[in-house]
């Protein structure tokens, strides 16, 4: 377990911000306790210093997880952010996407989002911009990317993409063996 480098620093970074953008202060800035990303084995662990100064007390080879996974480093070098983090995410989001009942099961089995099951987006959204998608009950479901802006998106046939997939809450049943 050890502190970001500078370019791992920068591109988690990077990629956090197309989700939260400046709000990134918030996660560091807390006002009940300290905390900090650390990474062990390429995966970025959002941890308090409380709880990780206790696990300087484990070896590396028998410390298996600590605090919340934020996501992991390919071996290319890219940021891919795990589903595990998406409390903390919706929190601070700033373009949102409301999915409809009848497109919640193709989203949770993995599926892009298409215009018929768009309930809601919040105005003003990118092309290309990471959103949070929500039930029209307000329950995170996962996160993705836009396919088109919010002003395209009206124009558009209902099959449609919208909203590349990129994270589900249905991941932990699918890829269980491989999230940890």
């Amino acid at each position: 377990m050890r502190p970001l480098t500078e370019t791992e620093t920068k591109t988690f970074f990077e990629k956090l911000a197309k989700y939260i953008g400046r709000n990134i202060t918030h996660l560091i800035d807390r006002g009940d306790e300290t905390f900090c990303f650390r990474l062990h084995r390429d995966r970025v662990y959002y941890v308090s210093e409380d709880v990780m100064k206790r696990a300087t007390n484990v070896g590396r080879d028998q410390l298996i997880s600590i605090g919340v996974c934020f996501g992991k480093f390919t071996k290319t070098g890219k940021f891919r952010l795990h589903v595990t983090c998406l409390d903390y995410i919706a929190q601070y989001a700033k373009h949102k996407v409301w999915i409809k009942p009848n497109g919640e099961m193709p989203f949770l089995y993995g599926n892009h989002i298409v215009k018929a099951h768009i309930g809601r987006v919040t105005e003003d959204t990118p092309e290309h911009q990471g959103v949070i998608v929500y039930s029209m009950t307000d329950v995170p479901l996962g996160f993705g990317v836009t396919a088109r802006s919010t002003s395209d998106t009206r124009k558009l046939q209902p099959t449609a993409i919208v909203v590349f997939h990129q994270a589900d809450i249905g991941e932990y049943l699918r890829q269980e063996d491989t999230l940890f």
